[in-house]
């Protein structure tokens, strides 16, 4: 869930609107849950094409990874993540409401926090406080016009452990030299309507 085009984790909070849409988990022990879209120019859900292929990418079962989702809008991306068995998956929303109903989520489907746990604020800044590998997965859906996905890419970078995967969501293709630069590469990559999604690893240097 993306905010201005994207998710809302690291742009402008914007007013609660009441919910009229909901998408659902596709996998997992949390399969069909549903969870509430706001009407709000801000957000929209990643389609259920995208987050299917980025799962088949990752292989369904993520028993205990670490996963950081750093622009989390509705949690769709983090909560199939936890669906799937990751160990620890942290929801960073910048959005007051986003931020409290992902709680409420939270508390619903893990209520003695054992898996799911939800920060609200920079989603940049939360990952650059993250220790160095660190990281499994960290998913990046950031506004797309905002200028976030390279500091968010450098950050989630520094977080990764060295196996790590990033997802990354754009309004563009990201280019194989932006990536270098971070010591990273592209593994796997979609592109499906208005999203460009990419699956990242670190560089391999042969």
């Amino acid at each position: 869930m993306t905010a201005v085009s994207g998710r809302s984790g690291g742009g402008p909070t914007r007013p609660a609107v009441a919910a009229p849409g909901l998408v659902r988990l596709i996998g997992g022990k949390w399969k069909r849950t549903p969870l509430n879209v706001s009407d709000r120019p801000s957000l929209r859900p990643t389609p259920n094409r995208v987050r299917k292929t980025l799962f088949d990418w990752l292989g369904h079962d993520l028993d205990g990874w670490i996963v950081y989702d750093a622009f989390a809008g509705s949690g769709a991306l983090g909560l199939e993540a936890g669906s799937r068995g990751a160990a620890r998956v942290t929801l960073c929303e910048q959005d007051n409401a986003l931020a409290a109903g992902l709680k409420a989520v939270a508390r619903r489907l893990d209520p003695q926090a054992l898996t799911l746990h939800v920060e609200r604020g920079d989603g940049v800044a939360a990952l650059r406080r993250q220790p160095s590998n660190s990281c499994d997965l960290v998913l990046l859906d950031p506004p797309f016009e905002t200028g976030l996905h390279d500091p968010a890419l450098a950050a989630a970078a520094g977080a990764l452990r060295v196996q790590g995967r990033i997802y990354l969501e754009a309004p563009t293709r990201w280019s194989l030299e932006r990536l270098q630069a971070l010591g990273l590469e592209t593994l796997k990559y979609l592109h499906a309507g208005s999203v460009h999604a990419h699956l990242i690893g670190r560089l391999t240097i042969v």
